[in-house]
């Protein structure tokens, strides 16, 4: 069962602020800084897939960074060399100590959680490529993040030292095909820019909320929460892995379009079916070419239509003019459950990514209100939302329920 304790600490991160020892011209969270990193160590794992011909366990990689990023709140705001000097003198004690905080919000997680978790702390021999894509990750995200640090103060003591400290790291994983391709291609830096400049839109821009989150943070939120959903169905391996790809970019066309708000859409009869047109216009045009071809036909089949169950008719293989494929067979997520959870069928639960992204959303608007922030825009989008998930069952999922712990 999902609780709510899981979905809350989740939150806690986009209260955490990042370089707060420098001067900053936007803020910087902890949950943007997770979300970047995943969107990389994606690309760098599929760069170690496609050109090295080199496995990547994508559950594990998945679970890895949720792993990682639960223990990073749990041990707050800490300068990274600090962090890495305890982990490196303590870490068995402190990793001991994290889930112990963890437990009462981890122990009913299906899908063995607390078990693979521990596996993945404790044993240094365990997952090594997975955890190597996910510590060049983090500095690649860090990079990004410290080149508008550097820029706003050249000339700040130490800031050398860290310059090079960063440097130093991603060089130490420069044998991965990701990195080199940060570094000197400019197509693929291009496509993790734009990503990182989600950062910069926030939600709900209407009104003013606590903690905020930017549109990059609800993507990696809205991934989580499908990577719970998809567990608690017993999905199988690439069910699990698109259901969290898929969700990770949901929103990245609004890199090229900014965040239009659902009421807006709605407004006008047709609007909806015009912007999603734009949007894959947009796509074509801006993104696509950024990425290596062979990527197109399972990138569109996971973010075109996000919010569409779907399988891949495993007898029927084929990709139509546009690069998308066709041989997606539009399904429900009980349809899934029942006859499609197989790895063959490359099953996409979009109900459940709407679910989770409407969940994430209503959470938004409810932990600003319990701050005391709340506004007509978050307590009539917060009343909305709820009327309309709180019956609604999906694949075996008591959504309502989960919207109840907020209510």
């Amino acid at each position: 069962m999902i609780r709510e304790a899981i979905l809350r600490t989740f939150y806690d991160a986009a209260s955490m602020q990042r370089w707060n020892d420098h001067i900053r011209p936007v803020e910087l969270t902890e949950l943007d800084k997770q979300a970047h990193k995943m969107i990389i160590a994606f690309v760098v794992g599929r760069f170690e897939e496609t050109v090295k011909n080199s496995p990547v366990n994508w559950r594990i990689l998945i679970e890895g960074s949720i792993f990682e990023f639960l223990q990073r709140i749990i041990i707050t705001d800490i300068k990274p060399q600090v962090f890495h000097k305890i982990i490196a003198e303590k870490g068995d004690e402190i990793n001991r100590w994290v889930l112990d905080q963890l437990k009462d919000s981890t122990h009913e997680i299906k899908g063995d959680f607390v078990k693979r978790f521990k596996q993945y702390l404790f044993d240094k021999e365990y997952a090594a490529i997975e955890k190597k894509i996910l510590r060049a990750s983090h500095y690649l995200a860090t990079s990004w993040e410290f080149g508008i640090i550097y820029h706003m103060s050249p000339r700040s003591l130490g800031i050398e030292e860290t310059k090079r400290a960063i440097e130093n790291e991603i060089a130490h994983h420069d044998d991965l095909i990701g990195v080199q391709k940060w570094v000197y291609d400019k197509n693929i830096y291009g496509f993790l820019d734009i990503c990182g400049t989600l950062r910069f839109q926030q939600r709900w821009a209407q009104a003013q909320r606590v903690p905020k989150t930017s549109v990059l943070g609800h993507m990696l939120i809205v991934a989580m929460f499908s990577y719970l959903c998809s567990i608690e169905v017993d999905a199988c391996d690439k069910r699990l892995y698109n259901n969290y790809i898929a969700a990770l970019f949901h929103d990245l066309p609004e890199a090229l379009t900014r965040d239009i708000v659902s009421p807006v859409k709605r407004s006008v009869k047709g609007l909806e079916e015009i912007l999603s047109k734009y949007e894959q216009e947009q796509l074509d045009e801006k993104i696509f070419p950024l990425l290596p071809p062979s990527w197109h036909e399972e990138i569109r089949y996971l973010i075109i239509e996000p919010f569409n169950s779907r399988v891949l008719d495993a007898d029927t293989v084929g990709v139509a003019p546009c690069g998308y494929p066709n041989n997606v067979i539009n399904v429900s997520s009980e349809e899934i459950n029942s006859r499609f959870n197989q790895d063959k069928y490359s099953p996409v639960d979009g109900e459940i990514i709407k679910a989770c992204d409407c969940l994430a959303a209503y959470m938004e608007a409810a932990l600003s209100i319990e701050h005391g922030i709340a506004s007509h825009h978050l307590t009539e989008g917060k009343k909305s939302i709820y009327q309309k998930w709180k019956d609604k069952h999906i694949a075996g999922i008591h959504f309502g329920q989960i919207f109840d712990y907020f209510k």
